[in-house]
């Protein structure tokens, strides 16, 4: 994935919880940055306005002295520190944190994915990226797929700005139907001049109700050669290894699941040694949002509860 000047500013990393984020892989990604990054909030979006509570619940949580108090569901913008009043954190340790050329110019923006008033919401979204100076923005999404979890998780990129598109040699979605909000505010994005890239991850439909730590690694694999930064994986890599070897113990224990898997496999090492084609991942992008349309509350309401 070749290197943009657009991705050498200040880039905002966008991904919501929810619709947008099979396998919870999207929003880890960008939980593992905020994690690693020295970044503090710059705003935070005001739930009563964003947020239907009987999709969204809020969370009873228990602190550290035992007390009882609610969580409110949240979506923040988070912005990088100035140097003067950075916080001591593992950013501190330079084999901890993210690095680069751009690694101080990386803007965040995460949270479930808001229930209402989305127009509102992305004018508010664009007003503060064009205060910030923000040249760039990264949306990421996780979607099911026939993906085998034994296989590296393909990604799928696309982009609505033609000259992104030329010069990474993708393709452009030609999706019609039902979307969510990463693609609303890619086109109000697009519309204010700011370069959007979209990144999204297939993560195996058949084990679509655990988080995939494979297919955070592959987005997070992708936003680094996007943007030009190194960004450690921490206990991604153990976890991914740790989530393949418990499927392979399933997938021995059940006969049908084994020969599903063992056929999926066949299928994708068809296309050994070559890309897999954009054309072949639009498909599966668009068979899962279909899928969403014709299921709308299979597992959304699940998802809601905690991611």
């Amino acid at each position: 994935m070749p290197a943009l000047a657009a991705f050498e500013g200040r880039i905002l990393v966008c991904a919501f919880e929810g619709w947008n984020d099979a396998g919870e892989a999207a929003s880890t990604a960008v939980r593992t940055l905020r994690d690693q990054l020295d970044v503090a909030p710059l705003a935070v979006f005001d739930s009563e306005e964003i947020f239907d509570y009987q999709l969204v619940r809020p969370q009873i949580e228990l602190t550290d002295t035992g007390d009882r108090r609610i969580a409110w569901p949240t979506i923040t913008l988070f912005c990088p520190q100035v140097p003067h009043v950075r916080a001591a954190s593992i950013a501190t340790d330079a084999q901890l944190a993210v690095s680069g050329q751009n690694a101080s110019s990386v803007y965040l923006l995460t949270g479930p994915e808001p229930t209402r008033n989305w127009k509102t919401f992305t004018d508010e979204v664009v007003d503060l990226c064009l205060a910030a100076d923000i040249q760039a923005v990264v949306f990421l999404g996780a979607l099911l797929a026939d993906a085998p979890h034994t296989r590296p998780i393909a990604i799928f990129t696309s982009s609505e700005n033609a000259e992104v598109r030329s010069a990474m040699e993708i393709e452009r979605s030609t999706y019609e139907g039902p979307t969510g909000i990463l693609a609303v505010l890619a086109a109000a994005c697009e519309t204010a001049g700011m370069v959007t890239v979209s990144l999204w991850a297939s993560v195996p439909h058949y084990v679509h109700h655990t988080p995939s730590p494979k297919a955070t690694l592959a987005l997070l694999d992708s936003v680094e050669e996007l943007i030009d930064v190194t960004i450690p994986r921490g206990e991604l890599v153990t976890q991914s290894h740790e989530w393949e070897r418990q499927i392979d113990a399933m997938a021995r224990n059940d006969d049908e699941m084994a020969s599903y898997i063992s056929a999926l496999e066949e299928a994708r090492d068809e296309t050994t040694g070559q890309p897999i084609s954009g054309e072949a991942l639009a498909r599966e992008f668009e068979d899962f949002l279909r899928n969403r349309e014709d299921s709308p509350n299979d597992d959304s309401a699940e998802e809601h509860g905690g991611a």
